[in-house]
């Protein structure tokens, strides 16, 4: 507890700890392991959602013919059809499900947003490559990373989204390709 979020990985030079508003200020484990739960698995979309936007500008797809259809991204989900998007969705509700499974508290059986006691946030038992560190310092370090990777791809993805809505463009066209 005398460490900045419980000792959690996180911090690294030159910012150190960093939480500007506070929201880790005084609160319980718990809440400060729901806080970074949400942080890494934002962060791992957002890691998704810069590459979704620069291969979903320039990849050849069915639904363009296989040409290059340069549209910005944000406009690409509405010109795909329903019967597309639904299995992509619904992949995407599995796994929701099988994720919340794995660390939630279900509803009823404690209070509710309640990580379970054994749950390490993030960690969902997926790792089919064997990348997981089994030392906790590598382990430490690898999360330290890949926060920080996400935290990056988060203001990324903001980016790219503002700016395709800014100016209609899309990235790798504001780039010359």
């Amino acid at each position: 507890a005398a460490l900045p979020c419980y000792g959690l990985p996180g911090a690294i030079a030159p910012l150190g700890f960093f939480d500007p508003l506070g929201f880790s200020k005084d609160a319980e484990l718990g809440a400060v392991k729901r806080l970074r739960e949400a942080e890494i698995m934002h962060g791992r979309v957002a890691m998704m959602a810069t590459l979704g936007y620069i291969i979903g500008e320039s990849t050849p797809t069915i639904t363009y013919g296989m040409d290059i259809h340069h549209t910005i991204a944000n406009n690409q989900i509405p010109e795909i059809a329903g019967t597309v998007l639904f299995p992509f969705f619904l992949a995407i509700n599995i796994s929701e499900a099988v994720r919340a499974s794995i660390g939630w508290v279900e509803p009823g059986l404690g209070p509710l947003f309640t990580l379970r006691e054994n749950y390490y946030p993030g960690d969902i038992r997926f790792d089919p490559f064997g990348l997981k560190p089994q030392g906790a310092a590598e382990f430490d370090n690898m999360q330290t990373k890949e926060l920080n990777n996400g935290r990056l791809a988060m203001l990324a993805a903001a980016g790219m989204c503002a700016q395709e809505q800014v100016n209609g463009q899309g990235i790798l066209e504001n780039l010359g390709f």
